[in-house]
């Protein structure tokens, strides 16, 4: 691997901006931040002064992207995934499961394990998301209710055991894990225990966060709401600070005025901007498959045919600017929420998440109107825009 110096553009570091700096990558890790230190052969890449050099976008929560899906169970799948991710700057994520038939979702964790195992290029599978199928049956969503079941240690460790301890986030239904036996391991074991697709009352919440959880998965959706006299999951979220949160930016499954009224409550210290895209993300309208029901996309938003929402085929550099819109927030506090937050979740956050000498370089380039001009994946440039895009 060739080294490379990036110089020119203003640089979001752990310190804060640099304008007019440099990033001297080698071996794929951020060797420099002073172009004084880069010697010996390199690529020089130099960007316009108004461009923003910033961190590689980290998705914790995504199915599919580009026509692929996590739940397709081939190698071929996720390889697209990751090449459509690092096009729109996620430079890493977690490969997100759905409620299905146990020999499905086996399936899929055992092709996650190779390609995790073996991955070369593109966006980095940081390991996977299971989301489902320990959830609740009255707040399913697009999840097949028909596949839901309780919580289970036993399988969960089956499923640990198919996908190599790749398995990172657990997303439940506290109220459904039996004297919270499931929540209570995933800690043990250092597994992140989310809250989502549950019914739970405030007070459960709160138990449960004794027991181990620690994230809300897809803040609002499909989740016992905010009641005057029953706070529910999402009072608990904003009240209790051991939870972090995810949140979906797109304008559809929260709306705007929420978004910013989270943003109030929770801060950028405790957000997460997450996708919960499906395979209909940088596609055409259309109809698509989600675990075997039909999807349509029309627009920005991806349905049923009775309407309830089928994840999103939102992706992060859109929500990033949507978040700056909705809560007039600025770039570094969504750097925060899209690149830092994630990193810290996973524990990974000495090589992910910020620009810093010893880093990874998953790096992506803005232009002045913050879209994505360029994607670095561990020093590779695997996205770059032509003129004619």
């Amino acid at each position: 691997m060739q080294a490379m110096l990036l110089t020119n553009g203003t640089i979001y570091t752990e310190q804060g901006k640099r304008e007019n700096g440099s990033i001297f990558i080698d071996n794929g890790k951020i060797a420099s931040l002073n172009r004084n230190r880069a010697t010996g052969e390199h690529q020089v890449i130099e960007l316009p002064e108004s461009y923003k050099i910033i961190p590689g976008f980290i998705d914790l929560h995504i199915h599919g992207a580009g026509g692929a899906d996590m739940m397709d169970a081939t190698p071929e799948a996720l390889a697209t995934i990751s090449k459509r991710l690092a096009e729109r700057g996620t430079t890493s994520f977690l490969a997100t499961t759905m409620t299905q038939a146990d020999e499905n979702i086996e399936a899929a964790l055992k092709n996650a394990r190779t390609c995790i195992d073996h991955q070369t290029t593109g966006s980095e599978i940081l390991g996977v998301h299971l989301e489902g199928p320990f959830i609740s049956p009255g707040r399913a969503g697009a999840q097949p209710s028909e596949h839901i079941r309780k919580g289970s240690v036993d399988m969960f460790q089956r499923w640990q055991e198919a996908a190599g301890n790749h398995i990172r986030l657990v997303t439940l239904a506290p109220e459904e894990d039996n004297d919270y036996a499931l929540t209570s391991y995933l800690k043990e074991t250092g597994v992140v225990a989310s809250i989502g697709h549950s019914d739970a009352t405030y007070e459960q919440v709160n138990e449960a966060v004794e027991k181990g959880i620690t994230h809300a998965t897809h803040l609002f959706n499909q989740m016992r709401g905010l009641h005057h006299r029953e706070p529910g999951v999402v009072g608990a979220t904003m009240l209790n600070k051991a939870i972090r949160a995810e949140l979906i930016t797109d304008g559809f499954h929260v709306s705007p005025a929420m978004i910013q009224l989270t943003y109030q409550q929770l801060g950028r210290e405790r957000l997460m901007l997450i996708t919960d895209a499906m395979r209909a993300q940088c596609m055409p309208e259309g109809k698509y498959d989600l675990g075997g029901q039909d999807v349509f996309v029309e627009g920005a938003m991806a349905k049923l045919s009775d309407g309830t929402l089928a994840g999103s085929i939102l992706t992060l550099d859109q929500a990033l600017k949507n978040t700056m819109i909705y809560t007039g927030c600025s770039l570094e506090d969504v750097i925060q929420m899209a690149s830092y937050n994630p990193a810290k979740e996973l524990g990974i956050q000495n090589k992910k998440g910020s620009i810093g000498v010893g880093k990874d370089a998953d790096l992506v380039v803005l232009d002045d109107n913050n879209e994505v001009y360029m994607t670095l994946c561990k020093g590779e440039v695997h996205y770059r825009r032509e003129e004619s895009e």
